[in-house]
């Protein structure tokens, strides 16, 4: 399968000019053609479409769970848009990597994911259901029935004899990561939990949410300032917890408990609900005192761009790390529609950026950067010449492009529609008694009740396999329903 840029979509392209992305915040047109054209860069890199490679993979160096994300970039991308362009290279991608399980746990990928790497995939199929992004034929995988098979498998993970409680880095009990308890996989869990309570309306996903905040802020990993840190090891034969990961925080951390505390807004009453504007507030407290610029209030990932001129580089994050503020991005427009209130406060933030972002566009086709972890080079940009963003939106192109930089450029630029009108997103995210047409499946996903201490007693992992897997997981630098208002403008 081949994807193509839908005549409408070559129209924006092509009449951008050939030195930078020309973008009007105002004018709704000049913002879609800007989208248009940072999308089509970001495509470029993909080749899951291609004779001989597999649908929804990226090219190394590139990680498997960052496909995951990116395809979660273009549902928003049609949502927002309502541009058709990716929708059939979206729908074979997260089908295929569903699995014959339908679970996101393909066989080249099982034993190599982690909780977090099968969170952000997930994450993907619960976008698609509240954006009710096209349903897959009946007889595959479906986008509600995915998640909650997902969140059943993590659910049965939950480890209540380290630290107390959450789940763990790894699934399997050979990998890295079987001794820490890490923000990310636990607050995508929470994330899926408050998204599946308002969709279904089952508040049991919401306790699961609840429960998870709960153990969060139990062991200081979200503390009283609300920083999200990024883990904690513990001892696995004493069992004792240490809050370890150091003074860096992420931004995609706080990201993701702020929009699933917005969810959790969205769906309580009275009390509970106070409670949860309390937490969605201090973590937006948290993001503009760590992750904004002081003065121009554009998104930042502070550690990534604070310098690390002794290995040669301005940066001094991975390949990983240099995409999380695009998430925060997406969660944040997320978070000032289910939590309508949050609005006028975010709605700066996101506009600051996206000029920022757009102005950073002006990259040429080659540009690659340096992969800080290992010493190579990023694949080259093939999209069109001028065009390529650079990570860093204080500046002019910074030479630094990649998926990571297009992608998180893609989210600040579209993210400025989300209340002006357009497509579908002008509703919010749908639920199942209010716009939702994906099906579900509650009892979904196999579990496995004897699993030791939440891991999966497997085989040990063999070059074989290792092969196969093709993308591992990455390592992080750490150680180191009710309705809703929705706002128009």
């Amino acid at each position: 399968m081949r994807w193509n840029v839908a005549a409408a979509g070559l129209m924006g392209l092509f009449a951008q000019s050939a030195t930078a992305i020309q973008m009007d915040i105002d004018n709704d047109q000049s913002v879609k053609d800007a989208a248009a054209t940072i999308a089509y860069g970001m495509m470029s890199y993909y080749t899951g479409n291609q004779t001989g490679d597999t649908p929804g993979n990226l090219p190394d160096p590139y990680y498997w769970w960052e496909a995951g994300a990116m395809f979660g970039a273009l549902v928003d991308y049609w949502w927002i848009t309502g541009d058709t362009s990716y929708v059939e290279v979206t729908t074979q991608a997260i089908v295929h990597q569903a699995s014959d399980t339908r679970d996101f746990m393909p066989a080249n990928q099982s034993r190599t994911s982690s909780n977090d790497d099968v969170g952000f995939w997930t994450l993907t199929a619960m976008t698609a259901a509240e954006d009710t992004f096209p349903d897959p034929p009946k007889d595959q995988p479906q986008w509600l029935a995915l998640v909650q098979a997902v969140f059943n498998q993590m659910a049965s993970r939950w480890d209540d004899v380290n630290c107390g409680g959450g789940l763990r880095w790894a699934i399997n009990d050979f990998q890295t990561g079987k001794d820490y308890k890490n923000s990310i996989s636990n607050g995508l869990f929470f994330n899926l939990g408050a998204r599946l309570s308002r969709f279904t309306g089952n508040s049991s996903y919401g306790d699961w949410a609840t429960r998870t905040w709960e153990w969060e802020r139990s062991i200081n990993l979200i503390t009283d300032e609300y920083d999200v840190k990024d883990g904690a090891h513990f001892d696995v034969t004493t069992h004792v917890c240490r809050n370890d990961s150091g003074p860096h925080v992420w931004s995609y951390n706080v990201g993701v408990f702020l929009q699933g505390a917005a969810f959790m807004y969205n769906v309580t009453t009275g009390e509970e609900q106070n409670t949860w504007k309390t937490r969605v507030d201090g973590l937006l407290g948290a993001i503009e005192t760590k992750f904004l610029t002081n003065d121009t209030k554009i998104i930042k990932e502070w550690y990534c761009e604070s310098g690390f001129e002794d290995r040669g580089h301005p940066y001094q994050c991975n390949i990983d790390q240099q995409t999380f503020k695009g998430y925060l991005l997406r969660w944040l427009s997320s978070t000032s529609q289910v939590a309508p209130y949050t609005y006028e406060r975010i709605r700066p933030w996101i506009r600051s950026t996206a000029v920022a972002a757009a102005a950073s566009c002006t990259g040429p086709v080659g540009a690659a950067a340096p992969q800080v972890d290992s010493g190579g080079i990023q694949p080259g940009f093939r999209g069109i010449d001028g065009t390529a963003c650079g990570f860093k939106w204080t500046q002019p192109f910074d030479g630094w492009s990649g998926v990571g930089a297009q992608m998180n450029a893609l989210s600040a630029v579209m993210y400025t529609l989300t209340h002006r009108g357009l497509g579908k997103a002008v509703k919010g995210p749908a639920t199942e008694k209010n716009g939702g047409t994906s099906k579900g499946d509650p009892g979904a996903g196999v579990t496995d009740p004897a699993s030791r201490g939440g891991l999966a007693a497997l085989k040990p992992i063999t070059t074989a396999d290792r092969v196969g897997a093709g993308i591992v997981t990455a390592i992080l630098a750490i150680s180191i329903v009710g309705g809703s208002v929705f706002l128009t403008i």
